[in-house]
């Protein structure tokens, strides 16, 4: 089953490298009545006339018709295209200023505690030796 779903994946993500989108498929009818027309006219072969449209040929074949702009996979959605975003790098300094040391006065009074945790005699340390 496993194999199945890696099989199954892997022809999916191959369809989608093709790059064929819904508005290609519905041009497939345009792409047939252009070819059909090279037929009649040049007496090109479908090969012939993919090879003028796709192939080498395609720049010297140019804008000869105005349907090419209606052939399918013709559009830019097949290129890639990167955007460069230029980074500039501004130095900034900053000052730190250390204020001087303010001594506080003391204002502390320790007193021990009391309480009524003390020891019993038992426990104290013997006090004749």
């Amino acid at each position: 089953m496993s194999k199945l779903f890696a099989i199954s994946y892997s022809l999916l993500i191959l369809v989608q490298s093709f790059n064929i989108n819904l508005e290609d498929v519905s041009k497939f009818k345009v792409l047939l009545e252009h070819a059909e027309f090279h037929q009649k006219t040049y007496g090109d072969s479908f090969f012939e006339f993919i090879a003028e449209h796709y192939g080498s040929e395609k720049y010297t074949h140019g804008s000869d018709h105005k349907e090419h702009e209606n052939l399918p996979f013709k559009g830019d959605h097949q290129m890639c295209s990167h955007i460069h975003i230029p980074f500039t790098i501004n130095s900034t300094n900053y000052n730190i200023e250390h204020p001087s040391f303010v001594e506080i006065p003391f204002n502390f009074f320790y007193k021990e505690s009391h309480s009524i945790f003390e020891k019993h005699a038992v426990f104290q340390p013997p006090k004749c030796a």
